[in-house]
């Protein structure tokens, strides 16, 4: 009898276990997808394995804000991609990293990275998470090694519980730090400026803004079109790489800084950089990957009448045999009227992409 009772205890307790290991097992870890709402004149956007969640986004937007991702505690994300300037860090020609140097390239602009390939002025990342990874690590910025970002992260009681309620019942390691501050990137949508409500029909061009709109897409005036969509295509670049003509040189070699080439390693791809959006222009300042240009009127006068044939310059530059485009006094204020236009203040300001710790 004892015996029997042994054993039907040993079977009760063992199928309690199952009971409870099914039962932990079969519970799913539930988070809410980050609703996107209506992206009216944009493609697509590209589909990808980091998808948004309202947990993973708040998580992120900790992360980017946090000073705790620098080796001395300093700086974050944030330090250099300031939300008044639609992330970028103007007006300085080049950011800052935690050992006082600065860094080699103007700080580019975030927002609407979710239909970028390639991120960086040469395009080094293929995407938003891969991009977190640099600064981090970089000498001259963040300084910090992934594993002790890792530890710190680790540590802190506020990330393990922001953590478990974007991503369940996971080690923290940097890939998981890399996607939180990716699906928190990939919010960062502009699509309300004056150009976005004229595209919906809820507000119209002046006579100079819309005379500046039909210069950019003239192919026989400014010639803008072929890298900087703004046609009922609200992304405002062709999401590509170009040589501009800003170098006055005609040989590969004397190209100090070789853009691209530095990443894919062919000699067609010297002095080729990121075609930027033209969203927000009006407050991205300075302009160019090295900060040459301090207004938009210094941008307009270099494509009117400084645009250089030097190595490998972009068929798309059609009038580059004659220095520019030539646009007259008028025709430049007209297209700074209309580039205006394109300035999201709700984005600008929008408190779901602010700093938490302010």
């Amino acid at each position: 009898m004892r015996s029997n009772r042994i054993i039907l205890t040993l079977f009760l307790f063992t199928l309690l276990l199952v009971i409870i290991s099914s039962s932990s097992t079969t519970k799913e870890h539930k988070t809410t997808p980050y609703p996107f709402g209506e992206l009216k004149s944009f493609p697509p956007l590209p589909k990808n394995d980091n998808t948004p969640t309202i947990e993973g986004v708040a998580l992120g937007r900790q992360l980017f804000y946090d000073s705790i991702l620098s080796l001395n505690n300093t700086i974050s994300c944030g330090s250099c991609h300031k939300q008044e300037f639609a992330f970028a860090d103007a007006s300085k020609q080049f950011s800052t990293g935690i050992n006082g140097k600065k860094l080699r390239r103007n700080t580019l602009p975030l927002f609407n990275l979710g239909w970028y390939n390639n991120l960086f002025w040469d395009g080094k990342a293929t995407s938003i998470e891969e991009q977190v990874f640099h600064p981090v690590t970089a000498h001259n910025e963040m300084n910090l090694s992934w594993e002790l970002a890792t530890k710190r992260i680790q540590a802190s009681k506020k990330y393990r519980k922001l953590f478990y309620e974007a991503f369940g019942k996971v080690t923290i390691d940097s890939n998981l730090i890399a996607k939180a501050i990716g699906q928190f990137e990939r919010t960062l949508i502009s699509n309300n400026s004056k150009y976005d409500r004229v595209l919906r029909g809820d507000a119209y061009f002046t006579a100079d803004e819309y005379e500046g709109f039909v210069i950019i897409n003239e192919q026989s005036r400014g010639d803008c079109l072929h890298c900087h969509t703004s046609d009922a295509d609200a992304l405002g670049t062709i999401v590509g790489f170009s040589n501009n003509g800003l170098s006055n040189s005609t040989r590969a070699v004397d190209y100090s800084d070789k853009g691209r080439a530095e990443v894919t390693g062919d000699s067609n791809d010297i002095g080729k950089f990121k075609i930027p959006s033209l969203r927000n222009v009006a407050v991205t300042a300075p302009y160019m990957h090295d900060g040459r240009f301090e207004t938009l009127e210094e941008v307009l006068n270099f494509y009117s009448e400084g645009v250089n044939l030097s190595y490998n310059i972009d068929a798309k530059m059609g009038y580059a045999h004659q220095g520019g485009i030539k646009l007259s006094i008028k025709e430049k204020e007209q297209v700074i009227a209309f580039l205006h236009t394109l300035t999201d203040h709700t984005f600008l300001s929008n408190p779901s992409y602010s700093n938490p710790y302010n």
